[in-house]
Order: C-alpha cells, then structure tokens, then sequence
C-alpha cells in the first residue's frame, strides 16, 4: 500500500485525493517527530515566562481577556465541547480523510505547538479508518473551528464516528480500532480546530476532481467539432500566438491534436462557426488558468503554518497571527466556479446547436428517422436546467458574512461556502459533459462518410460502449447519468 510520508513541505493535491479515497497510510520523518517537539518545549517555556498565549491561558474570541488557569487540564476538552456547534449532513467519508490529512500535513510544519502524543494520535486515527462525523455547515473562513471541533471531540473519545462501515459513539469506534482516547495538553484542543482544513481537505478534492472534468470536456468539445463540421483553422498556432490568452495556446494545441487525422482538415467548412466552438480555446484556457490558481491556493495552506498562536520555532517565541484568514482560497474558487460556469455554458450552447433545426447538413433534432421523432430535442431542456442550476452556484458569496463574537471577529472570508458550491457544481457539469458527448457521437454517426481524429475517436468508442445510436425515440436520461457516471468512475 503507498504510505503519505509528511516532512513538513511538499504535500500536493494528488496526495490528500491518495488519502481520502485509496486510504493511503499516512506517516511522518524523523526530523518532524523532532520539530514537534521543539515546537511543544517553545510554547512550554513561553507560558512558563507568564506571556499571555491565546487560547493556552485565555479564553477564546469575545473571552479573550478572560485568563484561564487550568490546573485541573479541563480547559481544552472544554475548548474542544464549547466549539461543537456545526449542523448539517455530514461530510462525505473520503471529504474527511481529506480533512484529516490537510490537518496533518499542515501541523507538521510545526507551528502548532501540538504535543507529539496528540499528533500521533491524529495519525493513528486516519490510518485506523476511524472517522469523525464532521458537519457541513458552521464555517465562516476565519478558521474552520466549528467543523473540526468533531474531529477533535473524537480523539478525545466524544461525538460520533464512523467505523468499518458503521457509525458509533466515538469511544466504541476507538476501541474496536485498538486505540485510546486521546489526552489534551495546553493549547493542543486549540490546535486541533484553528486552522482551515476543511477549506482546503474539502478544496483538494474538488480540484483534483475539475482538473479531470476538464480533460473530458476538452474531449466532448474536440468531438464537437466533428459532429458540427466546425472548422479547425481556428485553432491555427499563428492565430493563438497573436493573442496568447491564458492557456489559450495550449488549448488551441490540444483540441487540434485530438483532431489530427479528421476528415474535417479535408473537407469545406465554414468560415466563422458559432462563438462556443470558435472560441472554445479561450474558454478552456481561462479555466485552466483558474483551476492553476485553484491548485496553488490549496497547497500553500496544506503545506502552511496557519495556526494562531504561532509558535516560531527559528525565533524561540510565540505569537499571535491572522493566517487562518484565508481570502486568496475564497477568491481562487469564486474565480474556478466562475470559469466552470463560463465552460459549461458553452458546453451547453454546443449542445443546443448539434441538436437544433439542422446546421451544416445534419438532421433536425439529430434523428435519423425525421418526421414527428422527438430526437434529442427534449433533452434540450435537462441541458437548460443543468446549466441554470450550474450558474446558480456560480454567484459570489466571499462578501455575505457578518461580524460576530462582539465584533471581534468582523471580517470572514466565506472560504468553505466558495469551495463547496464550487464542488457542486462538478456532478452538474459532468452531465452537461455526457449530454454533449452523447450528441457529438450521433451527429459524427450521422455524417455519412466522416472520419474522425485519432483522439476523437476514442471519445466516439467510449460513449458507443455507453449508449447505442438513437433511432427510434427512446429515453435518454439514462444513458445521460449512465455515461457520466462512467466519467466519474474512470476519473478516480
């Protein structure tokens, strides 16, 4: 089995996906075990000295100016219970892995103070399968506090979790796993929920995820090109490097190597085809540019000391800090929705235009029998429906948050609502991907004679191992969610 090794740097997107859906083991170097240690004797010395250490001997938000003497070690369990305020359907068990992992992956920086014990602990919990029901909703950006107090109250053998299939009081799930609950030492419930790991758990995901839609919707709008008899010259090289949009040039590369060998570069097109398919290269770039975005915004903050406190180990001291802010993710997932949303509203456009009143020969509605056959015409309107529900969710929501804890708290990011909407649109726009491959596969079926290229063929055998060519009238949102789950399950 592959096993995540943590050294502090480096963790990508790719790993957490590991993680959460092939239960990839995760460990650590040496020189963490080392790092966390250091870190813990830092904050030790630090509160040892009488600093005033944020949630260690203060309570928390509106509480900070309360001092905290823990003599009895009560404070943190009851950090880790006062912050269980999330509600909603629970996440999905590979979105906490994910969580569980960027956690790990972003207190082995060592910037937590976290005791070892309960690092191990952590570890312990994620490679045993034992999997807190984590709550959906409770974030506002500022930290994901609220959500992962669930995690927390877990380790400590509280709340609920699910285990070998099945959802138990967390203390059973501990000990059918052969494990103990977990001993909390000053500030280490604090550094359990004060960071953004559902954000970015929840953000790799979702990233890895559009990066294959993409790939499929580079493919459906290649095979559109074949079912419309769209004309390549706009992909020329010349015409890209006049305006080198980003990701245009690489779009416009890719789209004409999965055409290569068509009978399309043979054959007499048109001069200007419609704006969806003409200018698919700048629309598929821009989307490439923002899942890049996407993709650097999430694996700063997995391989990022975003704790408050911070304990600066190079420095030998601890202070407080505003890094579990996390604007740059909200705004790099506004912008991926956005992107998405432009693509699949092209995506739909095309579709609407392979199966209109009939545009460069092809028959109206894509039927091959004519006359009262409905053909693909009513599916039209699923098209419409997964587009406006798609744009829904494209709306900003980094701006709709109020200020709380008496005001000390009066800015919020919005950060986990951006990236979910955004990962609810993919389910959308894997349909809308499945609709435009399915009339792409008939118009090219339609076209007598018509040879595709050597990558648009491959699109063509992968929707004919789907879905036959439609003749007579049959139900086709069938093979609609038949073929996009096929787009799911081959893209994991």
């Amino acid at each position: 089995m592959n096993t995540l090794v943590l050294s502090g740097s480096g963790v990508t997107i790719a790993d957490i996906a590991a993680v959460a859906r092939q239960d990839t083991i995760v460990t650590a170097t040496p020189g963490i075990w080392a790092r966390l240690a250091e870190a813990r004797a830092v904050l030790d010395a630090a509160a040892a000295s009488g600093q005033q250490i944020y949630g260690l001997n203060t309570g928390l938000g509106a509480n900070l100016k309360t001092a905290v003497a823990d003599e009895t070690g009560e404070f943190q369990p009851q950090l880790v219970r006062g912050r269980g305020a999330g509600v909603g359907p629970a996440l999905l068990r590979d979105e906490t892995r994910a969580v569980m992992a960027a956690r790990l992956s972003m207190l082995a920086t060592g910037g937590s103070g976290l005791s070892p014990d309960v690092f191990a602990d952590l570890l312990a919990l994620i490679n045993h399968k034992v999997h807190p029901l984590v709550p959906s909703i409770g974030s506002i950006g500022a930290g994901d506090l609220v959500l992962l107090s669930a995690i927390a109250q877990t380790m400590i053998g509280e709340g609920q979790a699910e285990y070998d299939g099945v959802v138990l009081a967390s203390a059973e799930a501990l000990s059918k796993a052969g494990l103990r609950p977990s001993v909390l030492g000053p500030k280490d419930g604090l550094s359990l929920l004060n960071a953004s790991a559902v954000s970015a758990g929840k953000g790799a995901l979702a990233v890895a995820d559009a990066g294959v839609l993409l790939d499929y919707q580079r493919q459906a709008a290649a095979f559109s090109f074949e079912g419309l008899g769209g004309n390549p010259l706009i992909l020329t090289p010349a015409i890209q490097r006049a305006r080198p949009a980003a990701g245009q040039i690489q779009e416009a590369e890719g789209l004409l190597a999965r055409l290569e060998g068509s009978s399309l570069h043979d054959a007499r097109t048109a001069i200007q085809d419609p704006l969806s398919l003409r200018c698919v290269a700048s629309i598929h770039g821009a989307l490439a540019h923002a899942l890049d975005a996407a993709r650097e915004a999430v694996e700063i903050e997995l391989n990022a000391a975003a704790d408050n406190p911070l304990v600066l180990v190079d420095e030998n001291r601890v202070l407080s800090t505003g890094n579990f802010h996390t604007p740059s993710l909200a705004l790099a997932f506004e912008t991926l929705g956005l992107a998405i949303a432009q693509t699949a509203l092209a995506c739909a456009a095309r579709f609407i235009q392979l199966t209109g009143s009939g545009r460069n020969g092809l028959p109206r509605y894509l039927s091959s029998v004519g006359g009262a056959s409905a053909g693909f015409v009513p599916l039209q309107k699923t098209v419409v429906a997964l587009a406006g529900a798609i744009r829904h969710k494209a709306n900003p929501v980094m701006l709709d948050f109020l200020p709380v804890s008496e005001g000390v708290e009066d800015h919020a990011t919005q950060t986990l609502l951006a990236v979910a909407k955004c990962a609810d649109m993919l389910s959308l726009w894997r349909h809308l991907i499945a609709c435009e491959m399915l009339a792409g596969a008939q118009a090219v079926d339609l076209r007598a004679g018509h040879r595709c290229g050597r990558g648009t063929q491959l699109t063509h055998d992968l929707v004919r191992s789907v879905a036959g060519p439609l003749v007579e009238d049959r139900p086709l949102g069938y093979e609609v969610s038949r073929l996009a789950e096929r787009l799911r399950d081959t893209g994991r």
